[in-house]
């Protein structure tokens, strides 16, 4: 489980640390390792750390600091390095270092910074480290803007400058890294989007901040987490202890919708799926995946709002594809008062919106919104969500009283008292119709097969992901590779993902 945490805990962290240990360890402990991965970026790129030009953007800081120490250590490797000195003070042990190891240093000029940064090989953003929040003022975001535009490699010392450490956010102009090297620790900030995808690589340095972190704020799963979780057939497994989830879904209009999420579970693992809608989606069902066993609500049954005629199942898929009139908000209403786990999505999720109290059950219930439907959900702004992720997610866990997987850029599963989870599996290539009801399929499936609302939720977000990627790729991406960006791979439809799924299974 790869771990993240708030800037307060970082610094809390940091000052348990530093009372133990002389004066500036820290600082050159986390130097050493930003040059080293600083020299390895340029050796790889130029065969050598000799001759190359190296840009550091410096802020008053200790942020400024690291980037001062650092480039010291690769001017002793023969780097031209030259410092811009954009902050109300610098820090002079660091500067010290730079000018003693044959590094230059400039204040601030705007066209002497943009020549610096447009001839650099290596441009290193010392500007602002975990204590920045809200737009940055300038000179740095002049700097932060030039440094979007240069050709050069951009390396971000602990968090890139204008990312909120701590949440993710970004409100003006931010450092756009190639490689983020942070320190002690992952920052929420580096895992969640907009923060992620400003980044780039991440690069954890080991500064002996372990035994003083508490617990974590936010958390990724690792391929080897989801293989610990995931419910694996023993010799003694039938088809109904590997799980029976029934699947209320699809509609004369919406018939897609029910053939992807019945191949999501099929293709996850789902010892049997009862699928129930009315005639036009069965018969799709019933030729695409004759292993699911079918009922037809008629309109009559639906109203009644009763689903004894599909058989027990041991937990429920409500909403994809479904409709929002009176028949499927009829099915709704039986489907979670049921007594076991349902997992809530799409039309599904338009209908709770409308009669809250739905939600308003036992046994757990999982809901998989993106930002607009957990708008409704919540009465608040898309674009407010998309801008703080993850302070909606934690409201939606709290609030409604259930698991949120809240969709986009960057996967987030909450459930109050937990820490938000992270998926960083996936590809863009995932942006299409359809794939929303694969991964439905899928968390149904390891829902029915006993695992909790929250670990379903993040095993689903990471092996849909996983899948997306190899039938991007056409192969199965290395151990532990996180997200792709879009020139990874090609265009996928959403059944590729599900036909992908047992190679995303077998990879673990």
């Amino acid at each position: 489980m790869r771990t993240a945490y708030t800037s307060d805990q970082i610094r809390a962290a940091e000052l348990a640390l530093m009372a133990r240990l002389p004066e500036g360890t820290l600082m050159q402990r986390a130097a050493a390792g930003l040059a080293v991965v600083s020299a390895g970026l340029l050796t790889g790129v130029h065969g050598t750390v000799y001759g190359s030009r190296v840009t550091l953007l410096i802020g008053s800081g200790d942020n400024g600091g690291d980037a001062l120490h650092a480039g010291a250590r690769l001017a002793r490797r023969g780097a031209r390095v030259v410092a811009i000195l954009a902050g109300s003070h610098t820090h002079e042990g660091g500067l010290a270092a730079l000018r003693t190891a044959g590094g230059r240093a400039a204040e601030y000029d705007r066209e002497k910074a943009r020549e610096l940064i447009e001839g650099a090989d290596l441009v290193m953003d010392g500007l602002v480290g975990i204590g920045g929040t809200g737009a940055l003022r300038e000179p740095y975001g002049t700097l932060a803007r030039m440094a979007a535009e240069t050709p050069a490699l951009v390396v971000a010392v602990d968090v890139p400058s204008g990312v909120d450490a701590s949440t993710g956010r970004v409100e003006g102009p931010a450092v756009r890294a190639h490689v983020t090297v942070t320190f002690g620790a992952y920052k929420n900030g580096l895992l969640i989007d907009p923060g992620a995808s400003h980044a780039g690589t991440v690069e954890l340095v080991d500064i002996g901040l372990g035994p003083y972190l508490p617990d974590p704020d936010v958390a990724a799963m690792t391929d080897e987490d989801v293989a610990e979780l995931l419910p694996w057939p023993g010799a003694e497994s039938d088809k109904y202890r590997r799980g029976v989830v029934g699947i209320a879904a699809g509609s004369d209009r919406f018939t897609g919708a029910a053939v992807l999420t019945v191949g999501g579970a099929i293709r996850a693992g789902a010892g049997l799926v009862r699928f129930a809608s009315s005639i036009e989606p069965v018969r799709q069902v019933r030729a695409r995946w004759p292993e699911a066993v079918t009922t037809v609500l008629e309109a009559s049954l639906m109203l009644k709002s009763s689903l004894d005629d599909v058989g027990r199942v041991q937990a429920w898929v409500l909403g994809p594809g479904l409709g929002t009139g009176s028949e499927a908000h009829a099915v709704a209403r039986a489907v979670l008062a049921s007594a076991v786990p349902v997992l809530v999505d799409a039309d599904g999720l338009t209908l709770v919106a409308k009669e809250r109290t739905l939600l308003h059950r036992t046994a757990p219930t999982v809901i998989t919104p993106h930002a607009g439907e957990l708008s409704r959900l919540l009465g608040v702004p898309r674009e407010r969500i998309e801008a703080r992720r993850l302070e909606h997610v934690r409201r939606a866990a709290a609030e409604l009283g259930v698991t949120v997987l809240l969709k986009g850029s960057t996967t987030l599963i909450a459930e109050e008292h937990r820490p938000v989870r992270v998926n960083t599996t996936g590809t863009p290539w995932l942006a299409t119709g359809g794939t929303g009801d694969v991964l439905s399929g899928i968390a149904g499936a390891l829902l029915a097969a006993g695992l909790t609302g929250y670990d379903a939720a993040s095993c689903a977000a990471h092996l849909h992901g996983l899948a997306a990627r190899i039938a991007a790729t056409g192969g199965i991406p290395p151990r532990g590779e996180g997200r792709a960006h879009g020139r990874a791979g090609a265009p996928i439809a959403a059944l590729d993902v599900v036909m992908a799924l047992p190679d995303a299974i077998r990879a673990l």
